[in-house]
């Protein structure tokens, strides 16, 4: 498993049946700080919502996941969203879905048929792609190596995600595992260039 599935960007779906309301929101994500503020937003967005229902997956290998039925009967909302994650092959990946109560019971099967029709919606929306596992590193060099660093990582498909290029140069950078070895191996051959790995977190 050199790859993995995500979404590229955040996407909305509604729902409607018997005068309750389902909205969808996907959102790439990449640590639990991001999950939690993207809820916390819903959360503020739709104060008068009765339930905000979600489940996420999360890591390259998916390991890291929670469904949340928050209030609704068990197993009849997070469980039905985390499938759709699951049935698409995604992770890296938050759906939280708003239910506006209508004033009619749906019962459990209605219930899992709004969460996961709403879902597969909002994720239908959205851009995939395949990208490859990472680890990620801090590297530390002087301003006169920036060229040479920045050559090595592209040249082994690595990702930039931040960089403060000064006189005294820092980039946080994903290297692909099947090109860790050889990519540090240069890297650090390098004068004066330090390596660190880091957490997504740490990206944060």
């Amino acid at each position: 498993m050199d790859k993995y599935t995500t979404i590229l960007d955040e996407s909305t779906a509604d729902f409607r049946d018997r005068g309750s309301k389902f909205l969808a929101y996907a959102y790439p994500v990449q640590t639990l700080a991001q999950i939690k503020d993207r809820v916390n937003r819903l959360k503020k967005e739709h104060p008068k919502a009765v339930h905000h229902c979600l489940a996420w997956r999360l890591g390259t290998d998916g390991t890291q996941y929670r469904a949340n039925d928050d209030g609704e009967p068990a197993g009849s909302a997070g469980k039905p969203i985390l499938g759709q994650i699951d049935s698409v092959g995604l992770t890296n990946v938050l759906v939280v879905v708003v239910r506006y109560f209508g004033g009619t019971l749906l019962g459990v099967p209605g219930l899992i048929n709004a969460y996961k029709t709403a879902t597969a919606d909002a994720l239908a929306q959205c851009s995939k792609a395949e990208k490859w596992i990472e680890q990620l590193f801090e590297i530390e060099f002087d301003y006169p190596s920036m060229g040479e660093v920045l050559y090595v990582l592209k040249q082994n498909d690595a990702t930039v995600y931040k960089q403060e290029l000064q006189l005294f140069c820092i980039i946080k950078a994903g290297i692909p595992l099947i090109h860790e070895e050889a990519c540090t191996g240069k890297l650090s051959q390098m004068r004066g260039v330090k390596l660190k790995k880091i957490t997504p977190e740490e990206l944060e």
